[in-house]
């Protein structure tokens, strides 16, 4: 199985078909997006070809192959135009006996961890910054921000496939990777 992770869209059409196309070249079974599907925001400045309803009937396209999770800037409104979940505040995959907790980043981070056990991987998005490293017996993972990136400037996404997370550029450039042992 592969899985196609990415965060922080903020309504921006222009980002949310090439990280689709990164999707579709990937061949990816299922695609988890980290929170902030359709709105940038008070923070952040409006994204380019911002267009959240035009974002929704793309994303609606994939309803069948999203795990979705609620972001900082997603509402109940969000849930009654889009085709799959998307409120809840985290997340769970099984994954080749390990979990897999997907959250945004504004509730659980890494500074208020779920009890995750050995091996476990915690995946969120939020600080718009990638990441894929071991911090003791967890593995976490920030796929960065498909449309607004900080710190490394990179629009970016991640791939796990054979145990090994993959952040990528949206051209699918490898920025870093991790294995999961």
């Amino acid at each position: 199985m592969k899985i196609f992770f990415m965060s922080d869209i903020h309504g921006s059409l222009y980002y949310t078909k090439k990280a689709l196309e990164a999707f579709e070249r990937e061949r990816a079974d299922y695609i988890g997006i980290l929170g902030d599907e359709l709105y940038h925001g008070a923070r952040n400045p409006l994204p380019e070809q911002y267009n959240p309803q035009e974002v929704t009937k793309l994303l609606n396209k994939y309803a069948d192959k999203i795990i979705a999770v609620r972001g900082n800037c997603d509402s109940e409104i969000d849930e009654t135009v889009l085709n799959f979940p998307m409120l809840a505040a985290y997340s769970i995959i099984l994954y080749n006996n390990r979990r897999l907790f997907l959250t945004h980043g504004h509730i659980y981070s890494e500074d208020n961890m779920p009890k995750l056990k050995h091996g476990d991987v915690f995946l969120y998005g939020h600080t718009h910054v990638s990441k894929a490293e071991k911090k003791g017996d967890i593995f976490v993972v920030n796929p960065g921000s498909i449309t607004f990136p900080k710190g490394n400037g990179i629009n970016s996404y991640a791939v796990l496939e054979d145990d090994i997370i993959s952040i990528k550029k949206l051209d699918g450039a490898v920025i870093n990777e991790i294995k999961l042992v």
